[in-house]
């Protein structure tokens, strides 16, 4: 993870975040079928309203190289989180960029950042068959499955549910 910081996203920022995620989706073929996700994915300016953009920028560049939104139970975009929860949701690495620990490093700041913020776990969910280094990121950082929060937004779309209990990895 060397060479690269992970900040809150600017408004300057929003255009590179909205296609690198977009593209990230596409290349993980998340967006096949779908009609109407690719636009949610590119509203960067809506998710910065109601919740935390980060990006993962190369130190050396500055150029982003992934981004995660960071959300609190009630807002518009939690979709799993429950009282004392935070959640995570679009974490996206562009993919040129894939492979430079950039994905860890946010997936890392959000939980740093739920536990600043005193939450007891985070949760977030990811497509049944989603690539297996997500999975072993998720499981690395201590994510274990949870299928009390499993869903299905739409047909065909079929989401598991991790979490992450802060006070067990404290």
């Amino acid at each position: 993870m060397t060479g690269l910081r992970v900040r809150r996203a600017e408004a300057a920022d929003y255009s590179a975040v909205a296609r690198l995620t977009v593209a990230a989706y596409e290349a993980d073929g998340q967006l096949k079928d779908e009609s109407g996700y690719a636009p949610v994915l590119a509203d960067v300016a809506g998710r910065a309203e109601t919740g935390e953009v980060l990006v993962a920028v190369d130190d050396a560049t500055g150029q982003v190289l992934g981004a995660v939104t960071f959300v609190l139970p009630g807002t518009p975009y939690a979709e799993l989180a429950g009282p004392g929860e935070a959640e995570f949701r679009m974490l996206a690495v562009d993919p040129a960029a894939q492979g430079r620990g950039a994905g860890a490093a946010l997936a890392a700041a959000c939980v740093a950042r739920a536990t600043e913020l005193g939450c007891t776990a985070v949760v977030i969910c990811v497509r049944a068959g989603m690539a297996a280094n997500a999975h072993r990121l998720y499981e690395r950082l201590g994510f274990v499955r949870y299928p009390e929060k499993d869903w299905t937004p739409l047909p065909g779309i079929d989401l598991r549910g991790l979490r992450l209990d802060l006070a067990a990895a404290g």
